[in-house]
């Protein structure tokens, strides 16, 4: 048996296919969903969302949301998504380093509006540098 899994952002359905496995990037941490998996909603971090399709592994950075699963089917609510294949890697080396960068120089201040959004950028860069570095085969 298999999941269906769609991940969906304000402009676009980025994945809409079957899968074998999916880990998520959850609030709370690394979430696992197999087919047969209980129904479950759960709010999604900025991170690499990993999707199994026969032994390979498929990265998408997701950039915060909500995952819905019900009998076997995985909906994915994002704010926005990239596929790992589709992202420039030195681009996203170069972004990384930039954002480590500006949250190192904001690194003695408490959590203001700057250093939040530092924060998030840092981690949406991560997202993306991981997603493009990540092999695909198992």
């Amino acid at each position: 048996m298999s999941l269906s899994v769609r991940v969906i952002t304000p402009d676009k359905t980025v994945w809409d296919a079957s899968a074998e496995e999916v880990i998520l990037p959850s609030t709370t941490g690394q979430l696992g969903i197999l087919s047969g998996h209980a129904p479950l909603l759960s709010a999604l971090d900025i991170g690499v969302m990993r999707v199994r399709t026969n032994k390979d592994w498929i990265p998408l950075a997701l950039f915060g949301g909500f995952a819905e699963v019900e009998e076997d089917q995985v909906t994915i609510l994002v704010n926005g998504a990239e596929k790992g294949q589709d992202i420039d890697a030195e681009a996203a080396k170069g972004k990384l380093e930039q954002a480590q960068n500006q949250l190192d120089q904001l690194k003695g201040l408490e959590n203001t509006a700057e250093k939040i959004k530092a924060e998030k950028a840092f981690k949406k860069a991560r997202a993306k540098f991981q997603a493009a570095n990540s092999p695909v085969k198992v």
